[in-house]
């Protein structure tokens, strides 16, 4: 499958969407409905939930079909209704029985788009490369949405995320016409041929280990803000600083190992960069300056792009159906990002305080690494 410009134009306006809403869904429903903390707090959980559950049920569904595009314009105008429901209503209720019945399906159309991606055959340099795009989208996103909200409100907001996906839903439709003109191509393309798939023991040491890494670099992130400030005791601005790094370099490092994928597997690509986490979260609990915490993003840049990007291709080379493996990908993240919650708990009553969530987040990465590897040795499936 050769990738022309409609692919990554599509991959940024479906990175966007989410870009905007995700980091300023909190402050649309304090500001607009006067959510309480803890209401936001379960509104956020119940949207996630909701989130994880059509992630896997969608996708797998289209396998049957074979076909991607056309729930992913489903999920546009879901997208575009979402938007419209929460600029109308003024009821808290309603907001968040549509976050859950709407914004859950609308959120699965880049799952969608990697599943349809690997069902046209593409191989992991373009999965990958694709990735990096979405990546941009985060990178231009957040900031794009503060600045949209602090010069206008947060009613402005929901306007512009609705146009981006009138926007990507006209992609997606263009995207739709070109693969009606093609013809089918094979889901497992030759360069990007694993061998046999493994046990289904070997996937499931595979997605736990994927928890525990998204789990180590969820909490690292979501951490970072107050260990600048508490332990470290210098300003907020560098832990903006150091996130806006780590996000600016893994692009060029999703490049790097796209680049690589032609020469090395997926699963070593990914055992080395989990590696190379665990590296990052021993020296980020030993960083004392603000030098050393901005010199060390590079090392977190280049573990996430290997989990980021390779896993994602690693995922679509073990489990034949591209939509229930892209599926089961992404809520990796989600599962570890609800289990960083106990590890901030429980990792700063160590006798390290603080810093000790991140030896923590170095011992699920550590883990992580040796289960992979564990998967390399674990006898596949013979045909």
């Amino acid at each position: 499958m050769r990738q022309n410009v409609l692919v990554p134009s599509t991959a940024l306006l479906w990175g966007l969407q989410y870009a905007f809403l995700n980091p300023a869904l909190a402050l649309i429903l304090i500001a607009l409905f006067d959510a309480t903390t803890a209401q936001v707090g379960w509104s956020l959980a119940l949207y996630n939930v909701s989130g994880l559950v059509a992630s896997l049920l969608i996708p797998a569904r289209a396998d049957r079909s074979g076909e991607y595009l056309r729930p992913m314009l489903v999920s546009g105008a879901l997208t575009i209704a979402l938007a419209a429901l929460l600029a109308l209503t003024t009821s808290l209720p309603v907001a968040v029985a549509g976050l859950i019945v709407l914004g859950g399906p609308a959120g699965v159309g880049s799952t969608l788009l990697f599943a349809h991606l690997r069902h046209s055959g593409a191989t992991t340099r373009q999965i990958v490369n694709t990735r990096a795009v979405v990546s941009v989208a985060w990178v231009a996103g957040p900031p794009a949405a503060t600045a949209v909200i602090g010069a206008v409100g947060e009613g402005a907001i929901l306007l512009v995320i609705a146009v981006v996906a009138a926007l990507a839903v006209g992609a997606t439709a263009l995207l739709q016409a070109r693969a009606r003109t093609r013809p089918g191509t094979s889901s497992t393309p030759a360069e990007d041929d694993a061998g046999p798939p493994p046990t289904r023991a070997g996937v499931a040491v595979v997605v736990g280990a994927f928890v525990l890494l998204q789990c180590a670099n969820a909490t690292a992130m979501s951490f970072m803000t107050v260990y600048v400030t508490q332990a470290l005791g210098i300003d907020v601005v560098w832990a903006g600083l150091a996130l806006g790094v780590a996000a600016g370099l893994e692009v060029p490092a999703l490049l790097l190992v796209g680049r690589l994928s032609a020469r090395v597997t997926a699963l070593r690509l990914v055992v080395v960069g989990s590696a190379v986490g665990v590296v990052y979260y021993v020296a980020l609990a030993a960083a004392g300056t603000p030098s050393a915490l901005l010199g060390i993003q590079v090392l977190n840049a280049v573990s996430f792009a290997a989990i980021s990007g390779t896993g994602l291709a690693l995922f679509q080379q073990m489990i034949p159906r591209p939509g229930l493996a892209t599926g089961l990908y992404m809520n990796t993240r989600r599962v570890g990002a609800i289990l960083s919650g106990p590890v901030i708990a429980l990792g700063s009553l160590t006798a390290l305080g603080q810093p000790g969530i991140f030896v923590a987040c170095a011992g699920l990465a550590l883990l992580g690494t040796l289960a992979l590897a564990l998967a390399h040795r674990l006898p596949r499936l013979r045909g």
